[in-house]
């Protein structure tokens, strides 16, 4: 067996897999899922092919499922109110920062 490794994501300490080479994340299920997610940012980024794939993949699941945010936002209510209210926030704040760069500009 190898010596131990730190995970990249949760930072505990594991045994690598031998038959992985440069193994950097341990087994845990959110790490996979973090090891993963940050392999598809940098495939969206570097592979044209890739990306324009997922973007029709992603086309196609909305026109099949055309309801589904309508859906969504019925049945999770309190979601969405929060999201209106800090998405006004967010708005207040952006407002501000414009005005302050307004008056900085005259």
């Amino acid at each position: 067996m190898g010596q131990p490794n730190k995970c990249v994501h949760c930072r505990r300490h594991f045994r690598p897999n031998p038959r992985i080479k440069n193994q950097s994340y341990c087994s845990c299920k959110e790490c996979q899922r973090a090891r993963k997610s940050k392999w598809q940012r940098e495939k969206m980024a570097s592979d044209p092919d890739y990306r324009a794939n997922q973007q029709d993949s992603q086309k196609n699941w909305c026109r099949q499922n055309p309801d589904y945010w309508r859906e969504y936002r019925s049945r999770k209510r309190k979601y969405c109110e929060r999201n209106r209210q800090l998405q006004k926030c967010r708005d207040e704040r952006r407002r501000a920062r414009l005005a302050k760069k307004d008056s900085i500009a005259l």
